[in-house]
């Protein structure tokens, strides 16, 4: 059956366009509007050069370009953390001093390279080594020391210091710094070795308290990088698109665990989170209770970011080391000393919990405002076989807004706050993330065009690609292109979230179309490809009881104008999100 009018069609294609799109490109429509700020989750989505698609989702290793950074920094007068460094450190910058004194071309490279060091000095501390650290991450091993992807693709802090390469590979080559790497590689693998139990325990404690497994999100990666000739005390831990990756410098084998502990619940209960991001709206009230907050402008801007970190500190704080030891009443205590006993522990118990609560109120006031209620959510996990995988929905969604606005416009916030330990590296969206950006701009002919540029240039992702032809075709009422590239997405795409809602919004043509059995077929298909999340499940069964209808507004005669019948058209609720991160 042939559709009624083209009015029908723009009906039908705004009610279509209004749920299409995966979170990921929902929330990054939010970047024109000049109510809503850029959001945190567009991250390069390549890989560091020390990242391996095929190895293990949690690797302990070190980087021999990060390596030849780290002692060019030494040379050029990187004194942080020099006296707690390990030993290693200061007997590498021995070695290159002696390099130095040996060859003049050495000390001309190097002196060429500290000045343009010294000229990119920031005013931060942190942020002047971090920008280093980005662009070691994203070099391949030497001699080349070459960018592994695209300068674009780049996160954006080490482009300020890209132009430095010539200089490195000049220092790297005349200071022979490979025969350094190799003369102290066996102590860097000993580091690497007595931290390999440490990290492990860490882990497995955490999965215990989260009783979910190891993570086996496909191509999400936890990557712990170790580099002595940098200061202990800093701690660079970074998320890169997937993958989440932790700097640090050890001393005789130990490391800031807290930190690594930190990013690794970022690592496990992100996508938990990010993959129920359209879902979240309802939370956005609590955004205008921390405007004053002393918070990092990601959180202040980003519910689900907000909520992550909430969530986090919350299980830090029923998880952290006190100090205190818990007393334990002795097996055979006398009946007459029960009752002492028993005051003992209760006190140790009450002590313990008073350095939990001064936990959670440091990061209720710094403006981590859901702190308290994941506490609480948290000690009732505690005692249920639900893993955090389980309960982590209905702690979400049976949150009550308006008690926990109400509870955060109360707070008397710090002057200060305290900043999350991890960087999340955002980028300027180009790409498929551009065109799911205009997309929901209502830019069709933009979206399509950058996503035909994708296709054209053989995108690792064609299948995200063709799902995006689909929306735009469907926004234009081209329902027999929308059809085709659907279609197009099932055969290429291993994404159960863009497959799933494929075969729902085929079922919707066919059911506009009047084919109602074709239409149950794909609505039944698509709960076989078990995406797994709520919205699917109830879009698919919905499609299954009863065919789908445009809006009222979709009757409306021909000759009303396409805006007003388009205007008063409700947006279906549902919205897939199909990548579990941003």
């Amino acid at each position: 059956m042939s559709f009624c009018s083209n009015l029908r069609l723009a009906i039908i294609a705004s009610l279509f366009a209004t749920c299409l799109l995966p979170a990921t490109a929902q929330q990054s429509a939010k970047v024109p509007s000049k109510q809503q700020p850029p959001p945190p989750q567009l991250r390069p989505e390549k890989p560091p050069a020390l990242a391996d698609p095929a190895g293990p989702t949690v690797s302990l290793q070190t980087s021999e370009a990060l390596f030849d950074v780290a002692v060019a920094l030494n040379a050029c007068g990187y004194d942080n953390g020099l006296a707690e460094s390990d030993p290693i450190r200061a007997r590498v910058r021995d070695q290159v001093n002696q390099a130095m004194q040996q060859s003049e071309p050495a000390r001309e490279a190097r002196d060429k390279l500290c000045v343009y060091i010294n000229q990119h000095r920031l005013g931060d501390a942190s942020r002047d080594l971090a920008q280093y650290v980005s662009l070691a991450l994203y070099l391949t091993p030497p001699p080349e020391l070459a960018l592994s992807v695209d300068q674009d693709d780049m996160p954006p802090d080490s482009t300020q210091v890209i132009d430095m390469l010539p200089l490195l590979h000049a220092f790297a080559e005349k200071t022979q710094l490979h025969l350094l790497w190799l003369a102290n590689h066996t102590e860097y693998e000993d580091q690497v070795e007595k931290l390999h139990d440490p990290l492990t325990r860490m882990i497995v404690s955490t999965n215990i308290y989260l009783k979910m497994p190891a993570s086996t999100y496909s191509g999400i990666r936890y990557i712990v990088v170790l580099e002595p000739m940098l200061s202990p005390a800093e701690t660079n831990a970074r998320v890169y698109g997937p993958d989440y990756v932790v700097v640090a410098s050890p001393v005789n084998g130990t490391i800031h665990m807290q930190e690594a502990r930190h990013t690794y619940l970022h690592y496990e209960i992100e996508p938990l989170l990010y993959s129920r991001a359209s879902a979240m709206d309802r939370l956005l009230p609590i955004l205008k209770a921390v405007r004053e907050a002393p918070l990092e402008f990601q959180y202040r801007s980003d519910i689900v970011s907000l909520v992550i970190e909430c969530l986090i500190r919350a299980i830090e704080a029923r998880t952290m080391d006190t100090g205190i030891t818990e007393y334990k009443i002795p097996d055979d205590v006398r009946r007459n000393d029960l009752e002492r006993e028993t005051q003992k522990h209760n006190a140790s118990l009450q002590s313990i919990a008073a350095v939990r609560e001064n936990a959670v109120n440091q990061s209720m006031v710094a403006g981590f405002v859901l702190t308290r209620y994941f506490y609480d959510q948290l000690i009732a996990f505690e005692h249920t076989p639900e893993s955090l995988k389980e309960a982590i929905g209905p702690m979400v969604y049976g949150m009550d807004i308006d008690q926990q606005t109400h509870r955060a416009r109360d707070i008397h916030f710090a002057e200060e706050g305290s900043s999350d330990v991890i960087r999340t590296t955002t980028r300027t969206p180009h790409g498929l993330d551009l065109a799911e950006i205009k997309l929901h701009q209502g830019d069709a002919a933009g979206a399509e065009k950058l996503a035909k540029q994708a296709l054209d240039q053989h995108t690792p992702d064609p299948g995200r690609a063709d799902y995006i032809l689909a929306l735009t075709s469907v926004m234009q009422g081209h329902m027999d292109d929308a059809e085709k590239s659907f279609n197009e997405t099932i055969r290429l795409s291993k994404d159960p979230r863009l497959l799933a809602w494929s075969h729902i919004y085929l079922g919707r043509i066919h059911d506009i179309r009047e084919e109602r059995d074709e239409a149950v077929v794909e609505y039944k298909t698509a709960l076989t490809v078990r995406d797994g999340q709520p919205d699917t499940k109830a879009a698919a069964e919905k499609g299954i009881k009863q065919p789908f209808a445009p809006p009222q507004s979709a009757q409306h005669n021909d000759d009303n104008s396409a805006d007003d019948s388009t205007s008063s058209a409700k947006p279906d609720a549902q919205a897939p999100a199909a990548q579990p991160h941003r």
